[in-house]
């Protein structure tokens, strides 16, 4: 007899774990370049759309096998065998389809760790692999009644099967790939690559954080029962309040130690949280839950950093620090802060509480013994897989690919962005559009073809012309806009511009790491004039622009030929007059 209720909370816990990928896939996009945003895109929508059949055909079967028998996702829906796995209750599509996309966030964690320079096919291989083997063998040892589960290891929702499988797999990809070209200077100091979207990051993030409630949440795989619905609200309260201290925890940490609070490894913060305390949310009470999350924090600054500064293994997102580090740990802390007593091994046997609730150490030498079993597993056989497929179709792409840009090299895109960096006049071919492009060198004369017309109007008049640029912040340039208005100044051209001056512009941290050079926002303001005297248009800026501190800005003369206005054909001091 089916439970509407137990199959309708599972069915809506999957639908919510599935729409993680949009939030990885945001994570990972906006903490990388622009130039890989549609490689990016395209392995997170791979990786679950690989890892579907894979997962139904092989993984699921191993993973919840009897007695260690492994068979197909097919053979067991088919024949009905096993069906002593199932939930009460619960249909075995809506169970298979819960642990489908599990299976599908383990694989994506890896993405981020290799993101930028690995070669698609590569991806989609190793992706299959994650989701067909390695998770299923660790996660039967856990969830599947192997011999983890048979000892007392407890992973509620996944810090480990999930997530530090995700994190060590990615912690062998990166170290065997090695990092993104330029990551490192000669002498070892590790560059900045500041990602190109903090907004999709973000959005990322906030998605995540949504979709753990049913993570998490679901993972009680029933909705029924006074027990059962109290568990479900401890499980919500745990998991929001480690994610919060972990956010405020990091944004602190980050102040002091970089002067500013740091945005994406807040973000990571927030992630940390939420990995550390899937393991025990179902064990833990809410001021467990907070010291998970403060601890969590620490773990996620300073693990970073020593992944990227020490081990010098370039992660672009941060997943190492987050479902590596994060999981082990907080798979750990349950040996530590688990206030509750639980049965396992169907019921016959009862583990004690954590160590900071009177249990002893009981609990924690199995949890440790259980996260040092799963690291060996996942270092071992991707390392296997890793070299193997190094070694025949390739794990990196080309430098030439790389210093392009995966989107175009891997995908035919031109950009993700395209209206935003392309630019084509109506009628004439782009690149975009699928026309050919020249596939040798053509002389100057050729590519830049030049026309000389004797002149048919009158020279240009002897009047003195000046071209005035100024560079300053684009706070000022309204002020800067109604002086010149004022002053009888009224044509301009403005342009949004990057730059520093003498001073390297702002030394700022970006995730740990100095940032060499900032290239600060400005405005570039170019106006020729003639009739109003330079020296006016000079005092008129400096006395708008000035506060006394670096970055006011400064102010280029230029002698100008001449000046042609194209609707008239009026030269010199005429064309610069709007008289008709």
């Amino acid at each position: 007899m089916y439970s509407s209720v137990n199959t309708i909370w599972v069915l809506l816990a999957a639908a919510l774990v599935f729409f993680m990928q949009a939030g990885f896939a945001m994570v990972e996009n906006g903490l990388t370049r622009a130039k890989n945003a549609g490689n990016i895109i395209m392995k997170n929508l791979m990786d679950f759309a690989i890892g579907t059949p894979i997962f139904w055909a092989l993984g699921f079967g191993i993973m919840f096998a009897g007695n260690g028998a492994l068979i197909g996702g097919i053979d067991f829906l088919s024949q009905g065998t096993y069906l002593d796995i199932l939930p009460a209750g619960v249909p075995k599509y809506a169970f298979f389809i819960f642990h489908t996309v599990f299976s599908a966030t383990a694989a994506t964690i890896v993405s981020g760790a290799m993101a930028e320079r690995t070669k698609f096919l590569a991806y989609c291989l190793y992706s299959a692999l994650i989701s067909a083997v390695v998770y299923p063998i660790s996660g039967h040892w856990i969830w599947g009644g192997g011999w983890l589960a048979q000892i007392g290891f407890h992973d509620f929702a996944g810090s480990t099967a999930v997530h530090m499988v995700g994190g060590v797999a990615a912690l062998v990809g990166a170290k065997i790939l090695g990092p993104r070209l330029g990551k490192y200077g000669s002498d070892g100091k590790a560059r900045a690559f500041p990602g190109h979207n903090l907004s999709n990051a973000a959005l990322g993030v906030f998605i995540l954080w949504f979709c753990w409630f049913g993570f998490n949440g679901g993972s009680t795989v029933s909705a029924e029962g006074d027990a059962v619905l109290e568990s479900m609200g401890n499980i919500f309260f745990t998991t929001n309040l480690a994610a919060a201290t972990a956010t405020l925890t990091v944004m602190l940490i980050t102040w002091i130690r970089y002067k500013k609070p740091d945005v994406s490894m807040t973000l990571n913060g927030s992630l940390a949280g939420l990995v550390a305390i899937t393991a025990g949310t179902d064990l833990v009470t809410p001021a467990g839950s907070f010291f998970i999350g403060l601890i969590a924090g620490f773990i996620v600054v300073f693990g970073i950093e020593f992944i990227d500064k020490v081990l010098k293994i370039d992660d672009p997102v941060g997943a190492i620090g987050v479902h590596g580090f994060c999981g082990a740990s907080g798979t750990l802390m349950v040996g530590l802060f688990s206030a509750t007593e639980y049965t396992y091994a169907g019921g016959a046997s009862t583990m004690p509480k954590g160590l900071f609730y009177g249990g002893g150490f009981k609990l924690l030498g199995i949890e440790f013994l259980g996260v040092v079993s799963v690291i060996l597993w996942v270092v071992l056989t991707m390392t296997i897989i890793f070299m193997i497929i190094k070694h025949t179709v390739g794990l990196r792409a080309a430098k030439e690919d790389e210093i392009l840009g995966l989107d175009i090299s891997e995908h035919g895109l031109e950009s993700a962005y395209a209206d935003f960096v392309s630019f084509n006049t109506n009628g004439l071919p782009s690149r975009a559009a699928g026309h050919a492009v020249a596939a040798g060198p053509v002389s100057m004369d050729e590519a830049v073809p030049v026309q000389l017309i004797a002149a048919t109007h009158a020279a240009a008049s002897d009047i003195k012309l000046t071209k005035i640029e100024i560079i300053t912040k684009q706070s000022k340039f309204e002020d800067l806009k109604n002086a010149m208005d004022k002053i009888g100044i009224t044509g301009m051209t403005v342009t949004n511009v990057l730059g520093y001056g003498q001073q390297g512009g702002r030394h700022e941290f970006y995730r740990g790491i100095e940032v060499e050079t900032i290239l600060l926002p400005k405005i570039k303001v170019e106006i020729v004039v003639s009739k109003v005297p330079v020296r006016t248009v000079i005092e008129t800026a400096k006395n708008i622009l000035y506060t006394g501190n670096i970055g006011d800005g400064k102010i280029f003369i230029y002698d100008v030929e001449n000046v042609i206005k194209v609707r008239t054909g009026e030269e010199g001091y005429d064309a610069l007059q709007d008289v008709e």
